[in-house]
């Protein structure tokens, strides 16, 4: 018995002075570089191999005999997306996987407020949290180059300025709740139609000044912790692995100490991927494109192939380890951090925020007054009247749908619903006025409320039109939705036109009651050839679980409309650089499964092409309009000159004309007046969000430094800054610039 006993007691003693001499992987108030060390040293062949490829359709190993956990995945980034079975894309079929569906991020970005993006990203966090993810794979901050582009609604708008001021708050929320960003898809994923055989053949100069800002933005202020390889290519070279972007400019460059995730099957060759910067291999089955086999995860070009030309001498571990190291990094980031706060799920704060964020991104384009009488909107929600709503959109589910995006959530408020709970004084009736999408469900989550509809066309507008005659006010909810060739992953639209008739039915509306609102629900722009006959246009986006709610609280006037537009709303194609350019969508290679699609455009993106072009969009970038009215005094300057390293500071005076409380955002645009090369006429550089009160001024100062005023010199590869005159234009959009500074560098 004392034999035992002292047995015991001296495996007691070994227990407690190990548990005091921990492995300095495992001490939390070790540096982590040394903790990385310290971990890499202690693992096997094996052990490297297995963490920096998937076990799952989203997880990846991690070292199960070093105490670190499994690293969890998931898609974002309007919100955590339903889990999936282990090796199948079919739902999981649990009951605690639902969310808050937080608004698209074109409406984010539309909120021109920073401030918006942090509380997104924590609120986001927090349900990532809660579900048990590491790691969400977003947000997107691909530039909006076409308004076909099949995924604008999931990213930040045309402008590389206004993308990197909303991306980089976003990335410091989520992680400040110990979740990962991914940023993504890095990068040139400008289109989806052939995102798979796209090579893009893009200027440097449009490739820094454009189509780089924002991933490096996220990079460098965000601190994100992974990026993610879009599918394209880019100089020959898929992006997953890809020799220039990855290893030079991300890594070398930018000194990017993140890991490097393949999007879902972006992975295509062994090699490229260990010496091109791919560190964590995601997909699909083998590689993401054919048929699976029993041990799909292991045949992963970096897993037993990898493996197989270390152990033939072919090549060394010093990619491997590099590679294990950054996945190490983010494991100490995320699974490993012991002081990540605890997670919440569909919280009421969630829904206020979302509610916020929606509310703050909603865009007023157009609010005329029919026939001399007052404004159509706000609508008195205190007012007996009948109102009509019109359109499948004002019942159709949009967190349904999408792609990769679609979510499963706890609730989602109809427009429908939020028009008849708010405005409960009236009588609302509805007409279904065009059929779009009667599918039922999406990746196992249903749509709710029934959409089959058999009648046709021409019933559908005729009742619309009958119940019309007689509404005090008529609301076509309208736009695209989350079917293919519509706002979807996939594929891009066919057309800028609006499908499904609405056209035809907003004509027949509007001639029979002229009281007509035409709310866009949408990630982008289409043609509207009815536009000067409707009174009032609201862009609704893609809002989320409290869309009806948000729309609704817009439509009565509750909320003041702030949003701005993020990208420019063309009259037609023609009006967009890629398409007047005949530069989209590229030409086949003969003989090849290549596409090369030659950017020829370059850096006249926008409103940049629209300026060049002396055109006038139906609305411009960085426009919307209020229920309040503003006025700009004159901006004046703090100094005349600057060297290379000063700051220089424009203040402005606003003051709320009208008589309601409401935001206005101050836009700073900087042109160069005399360059060695071609410059656009003017590039957005800074902005602000004033709130005031009726008959309230305030100043705004906004401050611009020598970046504001470089190009990317491709002679040299470095930024430039040419002495010389400057212009400071200021005002509320890209064409409403009223006050101007202008100053030398020297």
């Amino acid at each position: 018995m004392k034999k035992i006993i002292f047995t015991i007691m001296a495996l007691l003693v070994v227990t407690m002075s190990q548990a005091n001499d921990l492995p300095v992987y495992l001490d939390d108030t070790k540096p982590l570089e040394q903790r990385v060390e310290d971990a890499l040293q202690r693992m096997t062949l094996d052990e490297k191999i297995a963490i920096i490829h998937a076990q799952s359709k989203f997880s990846s190993p991690g070292v199960k005999r070093l105490g670190i956990p499994d690293l969890w995945t998931d898609d974002g980034p309007h919100g955590v997306r339903p889990d999936v079975l282990w090796d199948e894309w079919e739902q999981a079929g649990q009951t605690n996987d639902s969310c808050v569906a937080f608004p698209a991020l074109t409406c984010l970005a539309a909120t021109w407020n920073p401030e918006m993006a942090r509380i997104y990203g924590e609120n986001l966090g927090e349900e990532a949290l809660y579900r048990g993810k590491n790691v969400i794979l977003g947000p997107g901050v691909n530039i909006y180059r076409t308004p076909l582009g099949g995924r604008n609604f999931e990213y930040m708008g045309e402008d590389p300025w206004l993308a990197s001021r909303i991306v980089v708050p976003y990335v410091q929320g989520l992680q400040s709740k110990g979740v990962a960003a991914c940023i993504k898809h890095y990068a040139l994923n400008n289109d989806e139609e052939y995102r798979h055989q796209v090579n893009v053949i893009v200027s440097d100069r449009a490739l820094q000044e454009i189509y780089l800002p924002a991933f490096k933005a996220a990079v460098r202020e965000g601190g994100a912790w992974a990026i993610m390889g879009a599918y394209n290519l880019y100089k020959d070279q898929h992006n997953c692995h890809n020799q220039y972007l990855l290893n030079r400019i991300l890594k070398q460059d930018w000194q990017f100490d993140g890991v490097v995730i393949s999007d879902w099957g972006g992975a295509h060759d062994t090699e490229q991927a260990v010496k091109y910067g791919l560190d964590l291999e995601f997909g699909t089955w083998t590689d993401g494109l054919a048929f699976g086999t029993s041990n799909a995860y292991d045949n992963y070009y970096m897993a037993q192939p990898y493996k197989q030309l270390i152990q033939e001498g072919k090549m060394t571990t010093q990619e491997l380890d590099e590679k294990v190291r950054r996945v190490l990094r983010l494991h100490f980031r995320t699974t490993m951090n012991r002081n990540r706060p605890h997670g919440f799920l569909c919280s009421e704060s969630h829904y206020a925020a979302a509610l916020k964020i929606a509310q703050e991104g909603i865009v007023l384009l157009k609010n005329d007054a029919p026939k001399g009488a007052q404004p159509v909107l706000p609508l008195d929600a205190n007012k007996k009247q009948r109102i009509l709503v019109v359109g499948e959109n004002a019942i159709k589910m949009m967190t349904v749908g999408g792609g990769s995006s679609s979510l499963k959530v706890q609730k989602e408020i109809l427009p429908l619903d939020g028009i008849k709970a708010r405005f409960a004084n009236a009588e609302v009736d509805y007409a279904r006025g065009y059929v779009g999408d009667t599918v039922q469900s999406y990746n196992g989550v249903t749509v709710g409320r029934s959409l089959y509809e058999m009648r046709s066309k021409d019933e559908l507008i005729s009742e619309a039109v009958e119940k019309a005659k007689t509404a005090d006010v008529v609301i076509v909810v309208g736009g695209l939705n989350k079917s293919d060739y519509q706002d979807a992953e996939g594929h891009d639209r066919k057309s800028y036109d609006l499908p499904y008739a609405q056209n035809e039915l907003v004509e027949a509306l509007v001639a029979v009651n002229p009281r007509l609102v035409f709310v866009s629900i949408s990630g982008t722009g289409s043609v509207l050839p009815w536009i000067n006959k409707v009174p009032a246009v609201v862009q609704g986006w893609f809002v989320g679980s409290e869309s009806g709610e948000a729309i609704a609280n817009v439509l009565a006037g509750d909320v003041n409309p702030s949003g701005k537009l993020p990208f420019t709303w063309y009259a037609d194609l023609n009006q967009c650089g890629a398409h007047a350019m005949n530069a989209y969508p590229g030409v086949w290679r003969e003989g090849q499964q290549i596409i090369d699609e030659e950017y020829k455009e370059g850096v006249y993106v926008g409103y940049r092409w629209v300026d060049k072009q002396k055109a006038k969009p139906l609305f411009p970038f960085g426009y919307g309009l209020s229920y309040t009215t503003f006025s700009l005094g004159k901006a004046t300057a703090d100094k005349k000159q600057i060297t290379a390293n000063d700051q220089i500071s424009f203040t402005v005076s606003v003051t709320n004309t009208g008589n309601r409380a409401g935001a206005e955002t101050v836009q700073l645009y900087v042109s160069d007046k005399k360059a060695s090369v071609d410059r656009p006429m003017k590039e957005l550089k800074a902005f602000q969000k004033v709130y005031l009160q009726p008959g309230e001024s305030r100043d705004v100062t906004l401050t611009i430094g020598r970046d504001a005023l470089s190009f990317f010199d491709e002679a040299t590869g470095q930024w430039k800054a040419e002495p010389g005159t400057f212009e400071a234009l200021i005002g509320t959009s890209s064409q409403n610039l009223p006050t101007k500074c202008s100053f030398e560098l020297k």
